[in-house]
């Protein structure tokens, strides 16, 4: 008999009440297609709970190592829609009854991804630069044309024209 895999139940929740909820199914072998059914309560839902749904699910440790993502949800669900085109690659999406299907690419972990450029801080900062500790030059020492800024023009001159 063949592992069919993991399965996982997501909630967001307001007070005491589901929101929000997702089943997802994850295949055995590492580099699968994960499939989410994503739904929400009926009536108002806060906005961004749809979206925190979907990172919830996208955050999950076995969809992190997925390749594909399968998700169904409601059709006309534009904010879940809308997260998990940001937070997949190649989404394809299609109606089928009631519902929305998207097939999309899962992207590979940030710090698992090379910079052609080398490394880059990472916004948690966690990972340490390349240089160690590199401080920020003191303010004042930019010039404004750096910038993009123009400095204004003496009294009695005309200002320069605006760069293109």
């Amino acid at each position: 008999m063949t592992n069919p895999g993991m399965h996982h139940h997501v909630e967001i929740k307001e007070g005491d009440d589901t929101v929000a909820a997702a089943d997802v199914t994850i295949p055995a072998e590492t580099e699968g297609t994960a499939q989410a059914s994503l739904h929400s309560s009926p009536g108002h839902v806060t906005p961004g709970r749809r979206a925190s749904l979907v990172d919830a699910v996208m955050d999950l440790p076995e969809v992190k190592e997925s390749s594909r993502l399968e998700a169904a949800l409601p059709l006309g669900d534009s904010e879940t829609l809308g997260r998990l085109r940001e937070r997949s690659e190649n989404a394809t999406t299609r109606s089928a009854g009631s519902s929305a299907l998207l097939d999309a690419d899962i992207p590979d972990p940030v710090g698992d991804i090379p910079h052609p450029v080398g490394d880059i801080p990472d916004p948690v900062g966690d990972i340490p630069h390349p240089a160690g500790d590199v401080p920020a030059p003191p303010a004042g020492d930019v010039p404004p044309a750096a910038l993009g800024e123009v400095p204004p023009a003496p009294a009695g001159e005309a200002a320069p024209p605006p760069a293109e």
